[in-house]
Order: structure tokens, then sequence, then C-alpha cells
């Protein structure tokens, strides 16, 4: 029987052996690391004693490729957030507390209701809009939408930001109009945030693996793939320096952006949502996940010369400012992931991959090939998908 070799273990390769071994074929999961998970995954901490996440990653209900991959798993019900599409803010500036509040229906009254909408908003504001949907891939978010004012400054600068991963004077507008046209556009049933209530790996990672070995995958943590046999049906789905180096010519995206995550040991009450947007501070977003706070720095290659002591005494002072926490710096964890995502600039989309090769044999997946996407979760697992379904179709696209 035809095996299917993936390479890379991350949420493409996971998505894509799941997918593989549903269809009841031979599936062998490379991967170099010791562990699973890519950017995706939990471990243990020491210096806090505790389980944390690498990365934050907010999904929203209308990420329809992970929920499947979720149901898949059985692993759906392992995500938390709010029971209603609910984002709470807090201005750093001002010290004031709002939330947005969506209607679950597509039709988008809630606009027209000042305690629902952005502050310092009216209906007409949201007419803006409009123009993501015209976008191209040369529309550069800033110059698009950044005259919104209030629109712009409480909601559209931390959504794309924490969306595309990259400063928003020189981002693509276009992989930002899909993710919008896939959540808050089709209507607050597709806008519920969601995240891991107990971690990545509990909820992506370990149950995949373990999916897979009862069907029958083989498994190899912590062996490097060096070479790829053109004869063999293979999935690459690495990162795509490690792409570039195993398929000599191929164009991938060559230019990164940082995340940096600051996870304090500090249990605070999480509120109606257990996460919150930040504005104009240094971190967007803060969750609240048991007994660590966790914040978010996207795009952050401007904070690559920082001090890691330096940047989180900065992100807590905001933190305590925002939650009402005491003022001393309790335990922390900085973690940089410094290649997070590609930088989706117009220059950088120009070069991601389709999922087919010259080689009938390979593929391509992972959230830099050209999914429409960012380089998020949701484009990763569709990525993934795509790759099975083309190594497995001649006539899929």
């Amino acid at each position: 029987m035809t095996e299917y070799h993936v390479i890379g273990a991350g949420l493409a390769g996971l998505a894509a052996a799941c997918l593989l071994a549903e269809r009841g074929k031979d599936v062998v999961l490379h991967e170099a690391a010791k562990a699973a998970g890519g950017r995706a995954r939990s471990y243990f901490d020491a210096q806090l004693n505790c389980r944390i996440d690498n990365g934050n990653h907010l999904l929203l209900s209308g990420n329809d490729s992970t929920m499947h991959y979720l149901r898949r798993i059985g692993t759906e019900d392992s995500l938390t957030g709010p029971a209603d599409p609910v984002f709470p803010f807090v201005d750093l500036c001002s010290g004031a507390h709002w939330k947005l509040r969506l209607n679950r229906g597509r039709l988008p009254w809630w606009i027209f209701a000042p305690s629902m909408r952005v502050p310092g908003t009216r209906p007409a504001d949201y007419l803006l809009l409009l123009k993501l949907r015209r976008a191209g891939a040369g529309d550069l978010v800033e110059r698009l939408v950044g005259g919104a004012g209030s629109l712009y400054r409480n909601l559209l600068e931390p959504l794309a930001i924490a969306a595309l991963n990259t400063p928003l004077d020189i981002a693509s507008a276009l992989p930002l109009k899909v993710v919008l046209a896939e959540t808050i556009e089709r209507g607050g049933a597709s806008s519920i945030p969601r995240f891991p209530a107990i971690g990545l790996s509990e909820s992506f990672v370990d149950p995949a693996l373990a999916w897979l070995q009862a069907r029958g995958a083989e498994i190899r943590l912590g062996q490097r793939v060096t070479a790829i046999d053109p004869d063999q049906k293979t999935i690459l789905a690495a990162p795509p320096w490690v792409a570039a180096e195993l398929l000599p010519g191929l164009i991938v995206p060559d230019e990164f952006e940082a995340i940096c995550n600051l996870h304090f040991k500090a249990q605070v009450d999480p509120g109606e949502a257990k996460f919150w947007g930040l504005i104009g501070g240094t971190a967007e977003w803060v969750f609240a996940k048991g007994e660590i706070l966790s914040a978010t720095i996207s795009a952050a290659n401007r904070y690559n010369d920082a001090g890691n002591a330096e940047l989180a005494a900065k992100v807590w002072a905001e933190l305590a400012k925002a939650l009402g926490l005491g003022a001393e710096l309790p335990e922390y964890r900085v973690v940089r992931e410094k290649r997070a995502t590609f930088a989706a600039t117009p220059a950088q989309l120009a070069r991601r991959p389709k999922t087919r090769t010259v080689n009938k044999n390979l593929v391509l997946a992972g959230d830099w090939t050209d999914t429409g996407l960012p380089a998020t979760i949701e484009g990763a697992i569709r990525s993934g998908n795509a790759a099975a379904e083309a190594i497995l179709n001649p006539g899929y696209p």
C-alpha cells in the first residue's frame, strides 16, 4: 500500500496527516523537533511551575477549517471564551473600559446601538469598511482605512495587527479583507472569540497525535528529513526556510515578523470574555488563563533589541493600570518567536507558492503558502487540508 509522507508536524502537517488517515491512507509524519505543534504548542515552564503556551492565538467561531479539525480529533469542546460575540477593550490612555458586541445575525444592526459599537463612532463611519471589500494585494491597511478615526484606532488597528502580524503602514489589506469576510461580515455567529481552555497542545496537538496513532500512522519526532524522494508521495509542511533548503529554486516568503508573548504568574477575574484588547499600549491582547495572565505583542520586530526585564516591566505596568492590579512585577516568562510569521506585505504575498509543485508526487502546506489568508491557525489548517486533497486527487485545483 502506498505510504504518504508528511514532513513537518505543525498544524498544517497535522491537518494534512489527519485528513489522509481519515481517508484510510498509510501516513508517516516526520518532525525535526522533539515535540509536534510548531508555533502552536504548550510546554511546562520550570520557572513559573506550570504549563504555558508558546504563543496566544485568538480564534473565531467562523474559522471553519479549524473547527472541523477540532471536531475530527474530538477536541472542539476544549475551547473557551465568551458565549456571545463580545470583545472587551481597555483604553490605556483614557482608562475607559468598553465592549464591542455584535448581533448574531448577518445584518449588522449593532452599529446602530451606541452601547454595542465602538465608542466615538457613528453608524456612517462603518461605511469605510466597504473600502476593505475592494482591497487588492497592493493596498496597504493604514493607507486604505487609517483615516477612520476612532473606528480605526479602537477596532481595526488591534484586529489587523493581530491578524497580519505586520506594521499596518506596510501590511497588505487583501488578507485582512478575507479574514473579515469570513467572520465579522458573516455576522456575530461567526465572530464568537474562542481559544484553548487549557493549552494549545491539549487542544490541537496531543489529541491529533493520539488520533493518528490510533489509525496506524507512524510518527517520527526528532528526526530531520534532509532530502525528498521524488517518487514518494510527500506533503512538505515545514517552515518556508526549510522548504527552500529541501527544494532549491522554490520561491517562498523570506521576510518575517516576530511575536512576543509575556506570561505573568498572576490570577485575575477573567470577566465575561477571559481576554481584553488593549488600546494605546505595548501589547495588543491579554488573556486570563487560570494562574497565568498572558499578553501578546504582534509585529514585534520593533522590540527585538529590548531586554526581557525591561519589556516585562513595561507591559506589567500597563496591565496593572488596565486591570487594577498591584504594581509589583510578578514572576514572568518572555517567549519570543523571531520568525513567527512572514511579513504580510505586498511583496511577500507575491512570494507565496501554490499548493502544487512541478512534481506530481510533491505538494506544499503551511500558513506561508497561497491560502489567501494571513499566517494564522485557520490558514495553516486550510493549507494542510488543501495539500492532502491535492496529493490524493490529481484534478484538485
